[in-house]
């Protein structure tokens, strides 16, 4: 069933873009929430009339997140749906010369706030016996990769912490899926000097998501031919995997 509240953080582009679209159009009302007022203009400009609320919030701000969640919940008669956390941040930070403030974004970002989006909506949620909380992390959490330990350390921070929610939550009907991308063709991809396997378009990684998330699926990884690389390399044994990873260097 398509929801009929739905709550995405990092809506202004991307993924969260794709995503916010698909359930506007579905018939949801959807609180966009970004940092970027211009862009979330265009999404409701984009969107049919009446279905995007624009939140312009930064994530990191931990008080305001939670007050947009509350405003959200109040404004769908008590609980939310579906919420999505999605905002990230990515970049290359490799620790020959390794800046501590972008690794403080990156966590803040990718772990804290995805974490405290989650938490905040699931009271309501366990409270109605109803609802389903989705956290994106990547296929760049099993691993360490080069020139990446804050983007991978931060994601796979998220993707425990999201199989934890899974576990504590069975029983109480609320749902918890952990979408693992690979790589999407979007503005953040668009940024990277390196090759990227099996990229895929985002309208397809869109419905994808969609699908999965209407089907229950704990887990969402794709594309599929990555998802199963980036599993085999976590299977490897550490004194294979790092002598094999430390042959790319990343500046």
């Amino acid at each position: 069933m398509t929801p009929r509240s739905v709550f995405i953080t990092g809506a202004s582009s991307g993924l969260g873009r794709g995503l916010a679209l698909h359930y506007a159009r579905a018939g949801a009302t959807v609180h966009a929430v970004a940092r970027r007022k211009a862009e979330l203009q265009s999404l409701v400009a984009e969107a049919p009339e009446g279905r995007v609320d624009p939140v312009v919030l930064d994530v990191t701000d931990s008080e305001k997140l939670v007050d947009a969640i509350r405003a959200a919940e109040a404004a769908s008669g008590g609980a939310l749906d579906l919420v999505i956390a999605n905002a990230g941040v990515g970049g290359t930070n490799s620790a020959r010369k390794m800046d501590w403030t972008a690794v403080k974004k990156t966590f803040e970002v990718n772990t804290a706030a995805a974490a405290i989006t989650v938490a905040a909506a699931l009271p309501a949620m366990v409270a109605r016996r109803a609802g389903h909380v989705v956290a994106v992390s990547s296929l760049a959490a099993f691993r360490g990769m080069p020139g990446h330990a804050a983007y991978c350390g931060s994601k796979a921070a998220l993707h425990v912490f999201m199989e934890s929610v899974r576990v504590d939550l069975r029983g109480t009907g609320v749902r918890a899926t952990t979408i693992l991308p690979g790589f999407v063709k979007t503005a953040m991809t668009a940024k990277n000097r390196f090759r990227m396997p099996f990229l895929m378009e985002l309208d397809e990684a869109v419905a994808l998501m969609a699908r999965g998330i209407e089907r229950g699926k704990p887990i969402i990884a794709y594309p599929l031919p990555m998802a199963a690389m980036v599993r085999s390399l976590g299977a490897l044994p550490r004194s294979i995997y790092e002598p094999l990873a430390g042959r790319t260097r990343v500046s």
